[in-house]
């Protein structure tokens, strides 16, 4: 997950899959730049946007995020855009050819984990290369999450 530097003021988080990190077992992870249009920046400036249901696809020798939610912007009404077009992601040439890999084996796809402004207020994508989880490795995950909790009320309890 994308952690929020401490002395960076233009850092800003503007959508987070919370989801992903429960359906999926994230084994790596990249930073991306992401091609918008202008009305697009304003309204994830205004901190909407989603990227819940979407997932990254490499096709061409590109790389999109398709499916990703970003509203019209309220006061670009000359040139609105379309709320769920696919989106080109800029990556390199090797970390394209890294991800081919990470989805050429069995059962990996790439989900987008955090969506957000970086240092020099530009937006970025987190993707991870990931493999679903089955609904016994889901049960395991919540009830190590659940002893963690039950771990620190007694652990406050106690004092």
């Amino acid at each position: 997950m994308a952690a929020k530097p401490k002395t960076d003021p233009n850092f800003k988080l503007i959508a987070d899959n919370r989801k992903a990190r429960y359906n999926f077992a994230i084994e790596d992870d990249i930073e991306c730049g992401i091609v918008l249009e202008g009305s697009e920046v304003k309204s994830l400036r205004d901190g909407k946007g989603m990227i819940t249901e979407s997932y990254a696809n490499v096709e061409g020798g590109e790389l999109w995020l398709i499916n990703a939610y970003i509203p019209a912007y309220a006061q670009a009404k000359s040139f609105p855009h379309d709320e769920r077009r696919r989106r080109k992601l800029l990556v390199s040439k090797r970390e394209l050819a890294k991800l081919w890999q990470g989805i050429g084996r069995e059962g990996m796809t790439l989900v987008p984990l955090a969506m957000y402004f970086n240092a020099k207020g530009r937006v970025k994508v987190k993707l991870g290369i990931a493999k679903g989880k089955k609904m016994a490795d889901k049960r395991e995950t919540e009830k190590a999450r659940d002893w963690q909790r039950q771990k620190a009320r007694i652990l406050r309890e106690r004092g």
